[in-house]
């Protein structure tokens, strides 16, 4: 296997040098000019000790220099460590020291951040700030733009396909961790992956990969609609489209604009969307209706398909989106450790919310250690054995616990439930990590948060365990309404208990303004259990 990155970003080069490659708030670079670009950070990282093996930190906001950057710490060997940009110092320090960065590459307008920390960080060597309008260079750092001018293109050097690749996940379940993989086999599988969504051979090797280029009459054109600091954004968003030959759009945005998204997919003419649920997929089919409604809908015509990852996405929503246009819509069941399904959604036929298809070499097991019957009902963990990752950096004990052996096959336990269903495939009901014990039964938090979603004024929900004296615990509700106070407490249960056994519905259903959620879509459990504690002891409803 001698599949990489770098080396399948720079044959995608050489073989279509005009083609775009990226384009973010309306500046395109070409194959020709980001690998070139790339190479000139790989000649900037060298100069400074920075080579194979080394860990660099990407502090940045979606970009083409994100991109760029993370292109040239590939050239050299070296592997890009993601950063979430709303760390604060205590939390970036963590991340920095936890990975062995030796270098950080910064949005400017975080430099502040890593003012307060730079002298607590001696295995950084270079600290590179990237200009987004902020005034001022800190006087520790180097200027990307003005260093890639005074840089000489690296030339490409040979890779060794088993250094490692890392994704720190967002930690919400204690602090972050750097999930492992093989360079060259994660690279291998995402042109795999690509490969089959457009029904072609894959290639075993670098030698057949310009092969299959060829074959792809009309490369991807993919709006990032999350953050590219998580894997949904950069895995589905960033690699699957450049390893296919295609272009990257963006914006440096921060927080959701739909109408932005649409109008990146209109002046773009782009195939393909990629978001996390309902919390980017709602907001977004309101304002197709809302243009439509206004007589200027968006022209979506190009759009081929919807990918969304990391969270349980509607099926309300995803009928909204097909009486626009028809088209695929993806619904990835998976994490940083692991894929582990997908369910399509398109006009001619439908799967149901939480239904999905599982991949090859994907377990449901039982408490018993063995595989969940299908049709028995009984709750299992869901385990991969499809390209399972080497292991948590610096985390023997953790890594122990998640990648297990079973009958002389290696597993991944990402964390998610599930049931088998009788012709085979799964239902997902959620992490373990914020499953409700209540009255004995166990309550998964999405499947309650997607029946109180089907109010149609239920725009957003978030579903915690409270300590309760009769049942352990009580389910508890916050939920965000399109109109606000549209819809009454009342009405909200109606609709949980016309969807759920009785012990499923919340005991308590608190209206907030705005249910909150991190950047990349995913919820933030432990301010809906602040929030909900809060109201709980009011004794208030809204």
């Amino acid at each position: 296997m001698d599949f990489h990155f770098a080396t399948a970003f720079e044959a995608v080069a050489q073989q279509y040098p005009k083609r775009l490659a990226a384009i973010c708030d309306g500046k395109a670079v070409s194959w020709e000019q980001y690998e070139q670009r790339a190479a000139k950070v790989a000649s900037l990282l060298a100069d400074n000790g920075i080579g194979a093996g080394s860990k660099a930190a990407l502090y940045l906001h979606n970009s083409n220099e994100y991109l760029e950057a993370q292109f040239g710490i590939f050239k050299i060997g070296g592997c890009p460590i993601n950063v979430n940009y709303r760390y604060k110092s205590e939390e970036l320090l963590y991340l920095l020291e936890n990975s062995d960065a030796e270098v950080v590459f910064f949005q400017a307008c975080y430099a502040m951040r890593i003012w307060e920390i730079k002298d607590r960080l001696p295995q950084v060597k270079l600290f590179v700030q990237v200009s987004d309008g902020t005034e001022g260079l800190m006087d520790f750092a180097v200027d990307y733009e003005r260093s890639l001018r005074g840089q000489s293109p690296l030339a490409p050097i040979d890779r060794d396909a088993n250094d490692i690749y890392m994704l720190y996940t967002g930690g919400t379940t204690g602090l972050p961790k750097g999930v492992m993989y093989p360079v060259g086999g994660f690279a291998q599988f995402f042109v795999s992956m690509g490969a089959a969504g457009l029904e072609l051979e894959p290639p075993t090797n670098m030698a057949g990969y310009p092969r299959l280029l060829e074959q792809i009459a009309a490369p991807p054109k993919t709006v990032v609609g999350c953050p590219m600091m998580h894997g949904t954004g950069m895995w589905l968003g960033g690699f699957l489209p450049q390893l296919l030959g295609g272009t990257v759009i963006s914006t440096s945005k921060l927080g959701l604009d739909p109408d932005l998204l649409w109008s990146l997919v209109e002046d773009y003419r782009a195939t393909d969307i990629v978001i996390v649920g309902d919390a980017f997929a709602r907001p977004m089919l309101n304002a197709l209706n809302t243009a439509k409604e206004r007589g200027t809908p968006y022209e979506i015509d190009s759009l081929r398909q919807i990918t969304s990852s990391g969270v349980m996405w509607s099926q309300e929503t995803k009928q909204g989106l097909l009486e626009h246009h028809d088209l695929a819509l993806i619904d990835i069941m998976g994490s940083t450790e692991g894929g582990m399904g997908s369910s399509v959604t398109t006009r001619e036929g439908a799967s149901a919310a939480a239904k999905f298809e599982i991949n090859d070499g994907v377990k449901v097991i039982g408490d018993d250690g063995q595989a969940v019957a299908a049709g028995s009902g009984t709750i299992g963990r869901i385990a991969t054995s499809a390209f399972v990752p080497l292991g948590y950096y610096k985390d023997e004990e953790k890594s122990a616990a998640t990648f297990q052996e079973i009958d002389g096959v290696r597993y991944s336990f990402p964390g998610d439930y599930a049931t088998v269903e009788a012709d085979g495939s799964i239902t997902l009901l959620g992490r373990g990590s914020a499953c409700i014990n209540t009255g004995g039964e166990k309550v998964f938090p999405e499947e309650v948060e997607e029946a109180i979603k089907r109010h149609p004024s239920a725009l957003d929900c978030l579903v915690v365990g409270l300590p309760s004296e009769r049942f352990g615990e009580s389910v508890t509700a916050l939920v965000s309404l399109r109109d606000y106070k549209k819809a009454t407490v009342d009405e909200l249960m109606a609709t949980a208990k016309d969807n759920l056994a009785g012990y499923k519905a919340p005991k308590d259903i608190f209206v907030v303004e705005t249910v909150k959620r991190a950047p990349n879509g995913k919820a933030d459990y432990k301010w809906a259990r602040s929030e909900a504690e809060k109201r709980s002891t009011s004794g208030q409803t809204t």
